[in-house]
């Protein structure tokens, strides 16, 4: 709908241009009737789109606008015969409304191609067969088919078989996934490789890219401050360059000693010149065009208000579990007695552990397993709540578990004291005892995330202070601050000692951001000037954040910043440019150094210039 408006008004632009030509070739050849004739024609065509709009305007909102002092100038041209210069108006206002329709509709367009690729049908699996149906008809359950380079459907989980996906679409990472049985699906990417059956887990309103859709819509329809203070502006601008006009048609004939021609002539320029088309074009394009690119760039705005804040920002308090910690426990040390047989000992282990639920069990099983080492199965197991895991095997009984339950003194022993030596590295440590003392010890740590070390150096070389805030206690909370390089920690943290921190931080910083990605988070996520919330979190979080990272990619934060500042240059570019064209056509009217059409196009064109200056947010390479 959209693009057929941008095509008319286009159209209309174009003809009212060439009918105006017509009309002045006509004039030079002394044909007055058919020249007026033509000129009417190409003020009709022209203008009738922004006359409608201005007029209609007008009456809902009670007060003048921008499009009704155009047309007043164009209306006042004519009817002091200068019907050339009122055209000229008319045609490149006209051509710069379409072309500023044409702008506008660019910086949506990843929206719209967001929408546009939403599969429509889906392969549904039931009793063995397989039937096309609609993806609207399907339910949280379905089993689903996806063929290779077909797009996935609906938002669900791998059942059987392996493939690759690219994700692009959402998270705007190029490279693609790789996904197994268990893995994540996301509706809207593509299935690369093989074919694949899928459980469907989420209706189709709760899908990522359906959240997406929303959020992005939502913020292009909420306005910064900025603009609404600009709007503000524009309002009781234009009643006082009306009131100024209406002086002008007057005054200088005769305090200056101006004809009533050159009088009227001035006036009417003074509407051309005065318009402030430019400076209310000034914000609005370039926030919509960052906004879309942030949702390219898999980085979800809920409002220009919130880029606006980002660009102030001077601190950043970050969560660990979930944001600057993958969120999960890995193994990252394995030490076995020396006269033990290892494959043996850890098959039991694996065997053991597998039968309990708990992270750090996970954690080790799959380490193992990831060895190519079978568990031993049908063990019997105790599991002693709050310490760890017991079993008899062949007589012999084995242990697993908090140093505590394993003998707190062997246990410090063991190995030269790697207890503690892992301890003070922010580790986990889980013993291993059978009847001849401890076997093993294993430490587990949910390790930095890969990207959080270049994260807080980009944001660091920004001149953003970097402090975590977490509920670990001190040691843990050391070990990670100073793997991933933060100037700050605050280990012990509950909820509301999150809340006092970011009070303490807003008191010396003025503007910080807090990201997170848990339910204890959204307390400060809420009371900091943005809140920014990793996309696979928790439901709380990411209503109350502001910012939303969809595929938890740390780096995102550092390029939403840089986005959100050059975002703030540009806005300002654009308003002390505007504002310097304004000044200097009034002077250059005052001066009798500009006509109409000079005026028009000094006006026009700096409109044109301050949009398309804006669509250089839909640059990704910042």
């Amino acid at each position: 709908m959209r693009n057929w408006r941008t095509h008319i008004e286009l159209i209309a632009a174009i003809l009212s241009g060439i009918l105006i030509i017509i009309a002045y070739i006509l004039e030079t050849q002394s044909i007055e009737l058919w020249s007026v004739i033509t000129y009417l024609a190409a003020f009709l065509i022209g203008g009738y789109a922004k006359a409608k709009y201005g007029i209609r305007k007008t009456i809902e909102n009670r007060k003048p606008n921008v499009e009704l002092l155009m047309v007043l100038a164009a209306i006042g041209a004519s009817l002091i015969g200068y019907w050339t210069e009122g055209a000229i108006l008319i045609f490149i206002f006209s051509l710069s409304g379409a072309l500023e329709t044409y702008t506008m509709n660019k910086s949506r367009k990843e929206v719209s191609a967001l929408m546009q690729i939403q599969p429509e049908e889906a392969w549904l699996l039931k009793d063995g067969d397989t039937t096309r149906v609609s993806v609207s008809s399907l339910q949280p359950g379905d089993r689903l088919v996806v063929k290779p380079g077909e797009r996935i459907p609906a938002d669900g989980r791998l059942l059987i078989g392996h493939t690759v996906v690219d994700e692009s679409a959402i998270s705007g990472e190029s490279v693609p996934v790789s996904k197994d049985i268990e893995d994540e699906l996301f509706a809207s990417t593509v299935n690369m490789s093989g074919a694949i059956t899928m459980e469907m887990t989420k209706p189709n309103s709760e899908t990522l890219v359906q959240k997406i859709i929303d959020l992005v819509q939502s913020a292009h329809s909420e306005k910064p401050p900025s603009q609404q203070f600009v709007e503000r502006f524009e309002g009781r601008y234009v009643n006082i360059a009306l009131i100024v006009f209406i002086l002008l048609l007057f005054l200088p004939h005769y305090l200056i000693g101006w004809d009533w021609n050159t009088t009227i002539y001035r006036a009417i320029l003074f509407l051309v010149v005065a318009s402030p088309c430019a400076l209310v074009a000034s914000i609005m394009p370039a926030t919509l065009a960052a906004i879309s690119n942030g949702a390219k760039s898999g980085i979800i705005f809920k409002g220009g208000v919130h880029l606006q804040n980002l660009g102030e920002i001077r601190a950043i308090a970050f969560d660990k579990t979930g944001t600057i910690t993958r969120g999960r426990p890995e193994v990252t040390d394995f030490s076995l007695r020396k006269d033990i047989d290892n494959d043996r000992l850890m098959a039991i282990i694996s065997g053991i552990e597998m039968q309990s639920n708990h992270p750090l069990a996970k954690a080790i099983t799959e380490f193992i397993q990831a060895k190519g080492i079978e568990p031993l199965r049908n063990l019997q197991i105790t599991d002693v709540p709050g310490n760890g895991l017991k079993s008899v095997i062949d007589g012999e009984e084995i242990l697993i578990g908090k140093p505590d339950f394993v003998n707190l003194h062997d246990a410090e022993e063991f190995q030269g004291g790697v207890l503690n030596r892992w301890a003070d590295e922010g580790k986990t440590v889980t013993f291993v005892r059978d009847s001849k003392g401890i076997a093993a010890a294993i430490s587990l740590k949910d390790t930095v995330r890969e990207d959080a070390k270049a994260t807080i150096e980009n944001l660091q070389k920004a001149g953003i202070y970097c402090i975590m805030l977490t509920g670990d206690n001190k040691k843990t909370a050391k070990a990670i601050a100073e793997e991933s390089g933060m100037d700050a920690y605050i280990g012990s943290c509950m909820p509301g000692d999150k809340v006092e921190e970011l009070k303490k931080l807003l008191t010396e910083h003025q503007y910080v951001a807090m990201i997170g990605d848990g339910i204890n988070d959204a307390p400060a996520l809420a009371i900091a000037t943005t809140g920014i919330a990793m996309g696979e979190g928790t439901d709380v979080a990411l209503e109350t954040a502001d910012v939303i990272l969809m595929k938890n990619d740390l780096t995102r934060i550092a390029y939403s910043i840089r986005m959100a500042r050059k975002m703030q240059r540009i806005i300002k570019q654009n308003i002390v440019f505007s504002v310097s064209v304004i000044i200097v056509l009034l002077i250059l009217n005052f001066m009798q150094s500009i006509t109409i059409p000079i005026g028009v196009v000094g006006h026009e064109g700096s409109t044109i210039l301050v949009i398309l200056n804006g669509l250089r947010m839909l640059n990704r390479n910042i």
